[in-house]
């Protein structure tokens, strides 16, 4: 009789265990399944969460008068535009800086009164990263207004106003914030540059820092060392709590993960283990019986690796599809900015084929390699 068919008779007359076995790996992969895909969905919505609270780093000109910027919120110094394509080309710059954002800043009196004109130019973000902008894109001849400046102007969406005798189109009134945007005036970064006579100059680049450190790992050590290379003219200065809330967040997702694999995993050796001694116990008698009729080691190993191999196969397709399901059914409820984007991942099906089976051999080796080394005698003789 082939190996193949004997495996097949073993898995039927021992089905119970078979069965215990198949539904441990199944749980298992399941788990599995389910701490990847909700693992990669906790990533990217912790990514969207922490990009939507904003910029974490300032990049401004090194001769800036530090005491009027804090005043004002803005340098007194500007760096030519085309400083942020040029940061942007430096060799692996995107492992260190994202969303790279132009924005001219000024104080301009608007309604009798000043208010904080602010142009944003368009991001430029790491190559292979989906265009997705932090901040507004505003159409050239429009502006976004905060709450009190909309007051004092009285103003409302699509609404007409006049800045320095050009006529501008409200494209959305903000939201009050209870910050300084509150009286700050968004338009195009050309349209600021021309309000304030100041064509192709910015005075801040606004990005996102990628190292996701804390504190106390010190990474504005690091972000100053790779801007002093690539942009010896300008300094970076990081708002400190929201990168540290950035960095907390980022790094509790990876613990996440470095626990959960480890103990399914744990779990799952342990729980086939178990299963195949308890088999092997139970089974002494059958096993002295088949080494008395001659049946060899490599034959009985191949009995009991090759089963968990083929319950391992079998687990990995029931576990697969049950973990997708949960994560699918359950994911959208916890990871409602980025629910749209969980989806199965096919590619974890087809590891888990591969290596299932290979887990669950391994597993059951040893349990199995103490059935085939006890002695037929011992195994026949009656308690």
């Amino acid at each position: 009789m082939s190996p193949l068919a004997l495996i097949w008779k073993e898995l039927w007359h021992h089905r119970a265990n078979a069965l215990l076995v198949a539904g441990g790996l199944a749980l298992a992969v399941a788990l599995l399944t389910v701490v990847r895909l909700t693992s990669v969905a906790a990533e990217r919505e912790t990514r969207r969460v922490m990009r939507d609270l904003g910029f974490n780093l300032r990049i401004i000109p090194r001769d800036t008068d530090m005491e009027a910027f804090w005043a004002n919120g803005y340098s007194d110094q500007t760096l030519p535009l085309d400083t942020v394509p040029r940061l942007a080309a430096q060799h692996g710059l995107f492992v260190t800086f994202n969303h790279l954002t132009p924005t001219l800043e000024h104080r301009f009196p608007v309604g009798g009164r000043d208010a904080l004109l602010t142009g944003l130019g368009l991001s430029v973000i790491g190559p292979g990263e989906k265009k997705q902008p932090l901040g507004f894109v505003i159409p050239k001849g429009s502006v976004y207004l905060g709450s009190e400046v909309a007051a004092r102007l009285g103003a409302k969406p699509k609404s007409k106003i006049e800045l320095a005798g050009r006529s501008f189109t409200v494209e959305r009134v903000l939201a009050e914030s209870g910050s300084d945007d509150d009286i700050r005036l968004y338009t195009a970064l050309e349209d600021t540059q021309a309000l304030l006579g100041l064509p192709g100059r910015i005075n801040e680049i606004k990005a996102i820092d990628c190292l996701c450190l804390t504190a106390d790992q010190d990474p504005l050590s690091q972000l100053r060392a790779v801007l002093e290379k690539a942009l010896p003219e300008a300094k970076v200065l990081q708002l400190r709590a929201l990168s540290d809330a950035r960095a907390k967040q980022r790094q509790m997702a990876e613990r996440y993960a470095a626990f959960a694999v480890p103990g399914v995993l744990l779990g799952g050796a342990l729980w086939i283990g178990l299963l195949t001694v308890l088999n092997v116990r139970e089974r002494r008698a059958e096993i002295g019986l088949w080494r008395a009729l001659g049946r060899s080691s490599s034959q009985l190993a191949t009995l009991f690796l090759g089963k968990a191999a083929l319950l391992g196969l079998l687990g990995a397709g029931l576990g697969y599809a049950l973990g997708t399901a949960v994560a699918l059914r359950f994911g959208p409820d916890i990871f409602k900015v980025t629910a749209k984007a969980l989806e199965p991942d096919f590619a974890l099906l087809g590891w888990a084929a591969l290596l299932t089976p290979v887990f669950a051999a391994v597993s059951a080796f040893l349990p199995a390699m103490l059935a085939v080394a006890q002695d037929p005698a011992d195994s026949l003789r009656a308690d």
